[in-house]
C-alpha cells in the first residue's frame, strides 16, 4: 500500500487471485493464473505484472495452498487459506484512488496541450487516441462477454466503463477532437 494506505497497482494481482479463489473455491493453478491474467489484461494491465511467479508468491506467503498435487504443476488444485481470507478482506477494505488517475491525468494533459501541435500532428494524435480507445473498448466488451455470470454490481460497473469508453470514442470519431478544440 502507498503511504496514504491506498492500494498500489501491484496489489491488484493479489486482490484478483484471492478474490477469484474466494468466489469460486479451489481451482487448478493454471486456471487461476489464466483468469487473473485475462482480467488484468482486459483493464490494460501489463502481462508482466500478472505472471504465475507472482501467484506463486501467494503460496509462499501462505495465502493460498495446494489441495491436490498433480504431475503438471499447472494442474495442481489451489485454495484460499485462512490468512488468504484475511488478506483479501484487508485489500477489499483499503481505499482506492480514482481508477486510472495516472492515465486520466496524462490524457487530460495531452488534450489540454494538443492545440500546440501543427494540424497534421494534432490529427495524427487524435487518431492514435481513438485507436487506443477502440482497443480499450474491445477489451472491455470481451471481458463483459466472459464475465456474464458475475455479480450484477460488477456487471453494472463494467457496463458503465463500456459506456464511458464508447462515449469518448464517439467524441474522437466526431471528427473535430484534437483538430479545432471543439466538441462534436
Amino acid at each position: 500500500m502507498l503511504r496514504e494506505r491506498t492500494l498500489m497497482p501491484a496489489e491488484a494481482l493479489r486482490l484478483a487471485a484471492l478474490g477469484v479463489l474466494a468466489g469460486r473455491g479451489p481451482m487448478a493453478y493454471a486456471a487461476l493464473a489464466t483468469e487473473v491474467r485475462l482480467f488484468a489484461a482486459s483493464y490494460g494491465g501489463s502481462p508482466v505484472d500478472v505472471m504465475s511467479s507472482s501467484i506463486e508468491l501467494l503460496r509462499f506467503e501462505g495465502l493460498i495452498e495446494t489441495r491436490e498435487k498433480a504431475e503438471d504443476p499447472g494442474d495442481a488444485v489451489v485454495a484460499l487459506t485462512g490468512d488468504g481470507e484475511m488478506e483479501l478482506g484487508r485489500l477489499l477494505r483499503a481505499p482506492v484512488k480514482a481508477a486510472g488517475a495516472h492515465a486520466r491525468l496524462l490524457m487530460a494533459l495531452k488534450m489540454r496541450f494538443l492545440h500546440l501541435l501543427d494540424d497534421d500532428d494534432r490529427a495524427l494524435q487524435s487518431d492514435l487516441l481513438a485507436e487506443a480507445l477502440e482497443g480499450e473498448l474491445a477489451r472491455l466488451l470481451d471481458l463483459r462477454r466472459r464475465m456474464a455470470g458475475e455479480h450484477p454490481d460488477f456487471l453494472a460497473w463494467l457496463d458503465r466503463d463500456i459506456d464511458r469508453a464508447s462515449a469518448e470514442l464517439r467524441w474522437f470519431e466526431g471528427g473535430t477532437a484534437g483538430r479545432d478544440g471543439s466538441r462534436p
